[in-house]
């Protein structure tokens, strides 16, 4: 997966992300997370009229499960 944008303030006090705000955070294309969507494999997302949003605390839980090496309950390996 490639290496997360820098934040600003604004972006980690914001609740939702569109599908280009995610794409551009984690410096992909906007096509890998459709194909994510279509296959099940992405963060966990919301249609509403039509438009696919992303909750923050569903897109930092994604990126908490695809840390390496995994860590162990406690932080200790």
């Amino acid at each position: 997966m490639a290496r997360r944008a820098e934040r600003g303030p604004e972006m980690s006090e914001q609740l939702f992300f569109s599908q280009e705000e995610l794409a551009q955070r984690w410096l992909i294309s906007k096509r890998t997370l459709e194909r994510w969507r279509w296959l099940g494999t992405g963060p966990r997302y919301h249609k509403i009229g039509g438009r696919v949003i992303y909750k923050r605390d569903d897109i930092e839980a994604f990126e908490d499960t695809r840390q390496f090496p995994p860590q162990r309950a406690g932080g200790v390996l």
